[in-house]
């Protein structure tokens, strides 16, 4: 039995359950989807601030998991703390748009994305993945998290409009970003133009290799597991993981 847990970063607990029955879909049988929702932070992440704030709910969220679970997931598209959270814990974590836009990287030459909103962000953070070179192109649909929970055929229409600009621009697969748009891939794929890139399919599919080829966690460089480190007003699990 592996024991995935899905970390959402933001406070919406209708969010975590949509992230979790994406996982849960995706998941080989033996696979158990944990689901946690963090204690403090934004209900949805919308700016850089409440990125930056979120991390630090997100590795005291993943602090009180350390050794129980055998792979973390971010259900968080911004692959909020992603970094951290690979040098803190003892296991693999994978981020939901990272997996997604490595996915679309061997679905063919060029992936696009849809997000909410603004894209300037996801356009640093698939630099930050390396994966510049073989983005189409983004596009940000007018609807929001909330919206999408609540009205899951509206959305889905705009995200389809948007999805068919960047095949036009030379997408081959389409990066779905946003937690709460977890499962729309299998709601929309048979009205899309080309493969649509859930990142929690993605993720927990990658996680699951992760946890079969049991790689060595490095013990040197800048994924090193902290030790030593002294804090001041951090939560008992997050401080011991810095002590190490």
């Amino acid at each position: 039995m592996m024991r995935l847990l899905v970390a959402n970063a933001n406070t919406t607990a209708a969010i975590t359950e949509a992230c979790a029955e994406a996982a849960r879909a995706a998941a080989a049988p033996g696979t158990e989807i944990i689901a946690a929702t963090p204690r403090f932070g934004p209900a949805v992440i919308s700016s850089r601030a409440e990125n930056a704030i979120a991390g630090h709910a997100l590795l005291e969220l993943l602090a009180e998991h350390a050794g129980r679970v055998d792979a973390c997931l971010l259900a968080v598209s911004h692959d909020t703390a992603l970094e951290a959270a690979r040098q803190m814990m003892p296991c693999p974590v994978v981020g939901m748009t990272e997996a997604a836009c490595l996915v679309g990287c061997m679905a063919g030459s060029r992936f696009g994305l849809v997000t909410f909103g603004g894209v300037d962000t996801y356009r640093e953070l698939v630099a930050r993945h390396g994966l510049a070179s073989r983005l189409a192109g983004l596009a940000g649909v007018a609807a929001t998290p909330p919206e999408a929970v609540a009205d899951p055929e509206g959305v889905g229409a705009k995200v389809l409009a948007a999805v068919a600009g960047l095949a036009a621009q030379g997408a081959d697969s389409v990066v779905l970003a946003g937690a709460a748009l977890a499962g729309f891939d299998r709601r929309l794929q048979a009205r899309s133009p080309v493969a649509l890139l859930d990142g929690m399919a993605c993720g927990v599919r990658m996680a699951e290799l992760l946890v079969a080829l049991d790689l060595p966690k490095p013990r040197g460089g800048s994924y090193a597991a902290c030790s030593g480190r002294d804090s001041l007003g951090l939560s008992p699990a997050l401080a011991a993981l810095l002590r190490g």
